[in-house]
């Protein structure tokens, strides 16, 4: 079944505790017509060497060494030289099911779509475990896909677990600089689809370390969600003005979880507080009273009507 070339895209930076794992569990897919493009980004560590060391030992391997610029830029870096009909994306202290490619693949090809879903499992360094399959298959149309997104109904915006037809890439890419670059990025490539094929089966693993960028305290680049989500939420409105409610949900829901790790700071932001809890005192009602809302948006805007310790 595997004949399209299909290119893996993981971008490397001092994960040199994580990084085998990760490239065992791609060396070890059913589906064997890979590219394996490695992009150490400036690591720090042995993770470059590590990739080196694997790339002699398979062909299938591309490894680039480049200056530290980031996620966006590095993923961007491999987008540029890819030679795959399809691609998807790994991050390096992640790892995936051996028949993660296969999986996405088929869907894909079965249902005749340029985007292929699956599922998740969330795993934490205490190993607890979240597995978010509900185990159905559907495809689904670009609005129905955009709507389930918004409100985070079993699809998500992070750009792996996703298998994606390169020329959906045509000028679009990662913005480089910006934190939450998903967010600014994932939509475009669901809106120039007709259909997506979504089988939620959990064939990755995401790991979520105490170190990791969500996980780190709160620093002003942390507002790049509020304004990767607006830009989100214009473009899609612009096309479908029917995803209004969802739209206003996925705003409040940005700054409710900005708002969270703004809590958790052992500094103060009282501007980008009191801008983050007046977004959502004036939205609160719209989102209380939408009946496909997530209950935690719900219980989080109640908290908010009492003071941020309480929140």
């Amino acid at each position: 079944m595997d004949t399209d070339l299909i290119s893996i895209i993981v971008p490397v930076y001092n994960v040199e505790k994580y990084i085998r794992k990760c490239i065992d569990s791609i060396l070890n897919q059913t589906y064997i017509n890979l590219e394996i493009i490695l992009i150490d980004d400036g690591s720090l560590d042995n993770s470059g060497k590590i990739c080196d060391e694997y790339a002699k030992n398979d062909k299938r391997i591309i490894v680039i060494h480049k200056k530290n610029g980031g996620l966006s830029e590095a993923r961007n870096t491999g987008l540029d030289i890819a030679k795959g009909k399809y691609v998807c994306f790994i991050d390096s202290d992640d790892y995936v099911e051996k028949d993660y490619v296969e999986f996405l693949y088929k869907i894909l090809i079965d249902n005749r779509c340029r985007m292929s879903i699956c599922s998740h499992t969330v795993i934490y360094e205490n190993g607890k475990k979240f597995d978010l399959s509900t185990y159905k298959k559907e495809v689904l149309d670009t609005q129905t896909v955009l709507e389930r997104m918004l409100y985070h109904n079993g699809i998500d915006l992070s750009a792996w677990a996703k298998l994606y037809d390169i020329k959906l890439f045509e000028n679009v890419r990662f913005p480089i600089g910006r934190l939450f670059e998903d967010a600014a990025t994932t939509y475009k490539l669901i809106c120039k689809c007709d259909k997506i094929a979504c089988g939620q089966i959990s064939k990755y693993n995401y790991m979520i370390r105490n170190n990791s960028i969500t996980t780190k305290d709160f620093d002003l680049k942390k507002m790049d969600l509020i304004k990767s989500t607006n830009e989100m939420c214009d473009f899609i409105l612009k096309k479908y003005p029917s995803l209004k409610n969802a739209t206003t949900r996925r705003l409040v829901y940005a700054h409710l979880s900005t708002l969270t790790q703004l809590a958790k700071s052992k500094k103060s932001f009282p501007n980008e507080q009191k801008e983050l809890m007046n977004f959502i005192n004036k939205n609160k009602f719209k989102v209380l009273f939408n009946p496909k809302a997530p209950k935690r948006d719900k219980v989080g805007i109640v908290t908010t009507m009492f003071r941020l310790w309480f929140f």
